[in-house]
């Protein structure tokens, strides 16, 4: 008895659905499109349709894809709502230019989870490449922002494998050797130099030419493509290895001997961009299977591999994994933050007096700012009760506060210089402001407020000295004082006349608190018994003031100008929501103003076990 064969797949209903709008559009304009042929079902679920486009009529320019009067195309109907149907050609012709991957899909959406929308069925899905076919025929692409454009236009990634951090300049000679030095579980970092026993060899070497299709999925595809320079669109003349693939294998075989058993063999490419000459080169990062290669490895201890046809099949045929190369290379990287006001920091020495509430989260937020010297000042030990709202760990309890945010900003960056030092009044902070490009007092003490001032008549003052600090009530109001070099007064001085202005001022009555007494039920007392008291807020609050104060300061930075900044968080509904008072040198003849609403109360006093 004979077994029945299974019917063949049809189309699902969302199939149907696409196919019956494809028809109807092909019925209404014959001259532009025509369905030829079935749709072929995939067992898996895809089903292709081979449709024609008419593509006389397209503008081209110089440079642009050259179409001829018909194009046929490859439309792939999805079995889900969830991607949309994609484009392929039956042919390699496209290979090579911009937004053709691996020589013949089509990126029509370059984020399909925002540009796909399944109501509108196949009509968007063809305009889509109606606009592809006319943006390339016209030169519209740009090849230098094209994602991943010199291996194909596709990221290589195999699920699992670690990411390689590359920071060092562009590897543009022919070969040479590199070495991978973990750093977790799921990172190894790229260098010139060895670690140490725990680092692994590999060969880092520059191709002559991109590749257009890709960079295949095994060692025998990747030596094939990386030796072949047939003309793009032709179909390959056959493997016939020129200089790259055996100066590669050989190297691959020799750090393959050098590295231990029983790990995986990594190599780096660097791929030409395939339009700009001058452009960084594209780096992939691949890597054999740790059985894979120690087969390598044995073959290698008997013969030399200089072929594709010496080594072992279960070496040439074996599957490469691809790792997620992170390019931070200053070529190809931008910061994100390069046009906001926190870019003034970066490069810069900044001093951050008092660890807590407010200094804390200023020292992180000028670290990621890429500020290249943090230098911390505190006395305060890390409780369990500053965990609410200060950026510590329950690792950290029981630490003094310098030395825990010191390897929390060492954590953030590679290249921070940090280090500690005396709080003030200590002597060793008299030049400081000679050192240091910015000084931030986050302690609200009065001690600290007066040898800032201190400092700011000292003569050769290079720093601009800021302080810091927030309500008693709810740490959503903020105050920052700013003391450029050109001003003879410091910040408390500058603070104390803001603070008559702004209690003179009716419209500026939500910030009254800032300068006065605080009210009963205004402050806490974290813990019973003695505790010293302190001011209301969460880490959200403490986060986004702090931010927001940050961001203030670089702004003066940028245009240095004493004075006061005052601000509230949206939610307080305070208007005005920001003020800038600016500091005369005439108010520094008013009398001598008090600031009884702050004192060393509100950021965190070195005696209080709850701030």
């Amino acid at each position: 008895m004979t077994k029945r064969k299974p019917p063949p797949p049809r189309l699902n209903p969302w199939q149907q659905h696409l196919l019956a709008d494809l028809k109807r559009l092909a019925t209404h304009r014959p001259q532009d499109i025509r369905i030829m042929g079935r749709p072929e079902v995939d067992p898996s679920g895809p089903a292709a349709v081979r449709i024609s486009l008419h593509t006389a009529g397209l503008l081209h320019i110089e440079g642009g894809l050259v179409l001829g009067e018909d194009e046929e195309f490859l439309l792939t109907l999805p079995p889900s709502t969830l991607v949309p149907p994609w484009v392929q050609t039956p042919h390699t012709r496209f290979a090579g230019h911009p937004h053709v991957l691996e020589g013949y899909r089509l990126c029509i959406y370059l984020d399909a989870a925002r540009e796909w929308d399944p109501e509108g069925g196949i009509v968007p899905v063809l305009n889509r490449l109606w606009q592809w076919l006319t943006d390339a025929a016209a030169n519209r692409f740009d090849a230098t922002t094209a994602l991943f454009h010199a291996v194909g236009g596709v990221v290589h990634r195999t699920p699992g494998t670690p990411t390689i951090v590359v920071r060092e300049p562009d590897p543009r000679s022919p070969a040479r050797t590199g070495w991978l030095t973990p750093r977790s579980t799921h990172r190894l970092d790229l260098s010139d130099r060895s670690a140490g026993d725990h680092s692994l060899r590999l060969p880092v070497m520059a191709l002559s030419h991109s590749l257009p299709l890709g960079a295949g999925r095994t060692l025998a595809d990747l030596l094939f493509r990386i030796d072949d320079t047939s003309p793009i669109g032709t179909p390959p003349t056959g493997p016939q290895p020129g200089l790259r693939s055996p100066a590669f294998l050989t190297a691959l075989a020799n750090s393959a001997l050098r590295n231990p058993h029983g790990t995986c063999q990594y190599f780096v490419l660097a791929v030409p961009h395939p339009n700009l000459a001058a452009a960084p080169y594209f780096l992939l990062a691949g890597r054999l299977p740790a059985q894979v290669s120690d087969a390598l490895r044995h073959a290698s201890r008997i013969t030399a591999p200089r072929q594709l046809s010496s080594l072992p099949v279960d070496v040439r045929e074996a599957a490469l994994e691809w790792c997620y190369l992170s390019d931070e290379r200053p070529a190809v990287t931008t910061r994100r933050d390069v046009q906001r006001p926190v870019s003034a920091f970066y490069g810069t020495h900044i001093q951050v007096w008092g660890c807590g509430g407010i200094g804390a989260w200023a020292a992180e937020l000028v670290a990621r700012a890429g500020a290249a010297h943090i230098t911390l000042s505190d006395l305060g030990t890390i409780t369990g009760g500053l965990l609410i709202r200060q950026n510590y760990t329950e690792n950290d309890i029981g630490s003094a506060k310098t030395i825990a945010l010191a390897e929390r900003l060492r954590s953030i960056r590679d290249d921070l210089i940090v280090d500690i030092s005396a709080p003030p009044p200590s002597p060793t902070l008299l030049d400081a402001a000679q050192q240091a490009d910015v000084i931030i007092d986050a302690t609200v003490s009065v001690t600290a407020g007066r040898f800032l001032d201190l400092l700011a008549r000292l003569p050769g003052r290079k720093a601009v000295l800021a302080q810091m600090a927030t309500d008693t009530a709810s740490a959503s109001h903020g105050v920052l004082s700013i003391s450029t070099p050109d001003t003879g007064q410091g910040p408390s001085a500058i603070d104390h006349a803001t603070g008559r202005h702004v209690l003179a001022t009716p419209d500026l009555e939500p910030y009254h608190a800032l300068w006065i007494e605080p009210e009963p039920g205004d402050e806490i007392r974290p813990t019973r018994g003695c505790s010293v008291p302190t001011f209301h807020g969460s880490a959200a609050d403490l986060a986004g003031i702090t931010a927001t104060l940050v961001t203030l300061l670089g702004m003066q930075l940028r245009h240095p100008l004493s004075g006061t900044h005052l601000c509230a968080q949206p939610h307080t509904g305070t208007h005005p929501a920001h003020r800038f008072v600016p500091y005369t040198p005439q108010q520094a003849s008013s009398p001598t103003f008090p600031s009884p609403g702050r004192g060393d109360r509100l950021d965190q006093p070195t005696s209080s076990v709850g701030t």
